[in-house]
């Protein structure tokens, strides 16, 4: 089954570590659950040495499929939760999803019998 249209995508970039609160915040706004990512950085906050050696730091990136309903309230929940407000501590950011398949355990059962 092909669902069009009906879902939305939270891209969660944080630093190693923090992908937990992420997921559980998450979890507690109603999502059902979260792809976990490995990835570095290379922003501003990122650009640090250590002995003359550039660190770069590792990030997780977390991956949310949710209802389009439910996009502001966990949304909110990930900022919260990742404590997004400080700098540096990460971005979360929106994308609708044209078509989704594979998620069977997403669509209600009126979808499926469409």
């Amino acid at each position: 089954m092909i669902c069009e249209g009906c879902k939305v995508l939270i891209v969660t970039i944080v630093k190693k570590g923090w992908s937990q609160q992420v997921i559980e915040a998450s979890r507690r706004a109603g999502a059902s659950g979260g792809t976990i990512i490995p990835g570095r950085g290379t922003g501003i906050h990122e650009m640090q040495t250590l002995l003359g050696l550039r660190i770069e730091p590792e990030k997780e990136i977390i991956l949310t499929i949710v209802n389009p309903e439910q996009t502001d309230m966990i949304l909110e929940a990930i900022v919260l939760g990742a404590e997004l407000e400080k700098p540096g501590n990460g971005i979360a950011f929106v994308i609708s999803l044209d078509k989704v398949a594979g998620r069977v355990h997403m669509f209600t059962k009126e979808e499926e019998e469409e």
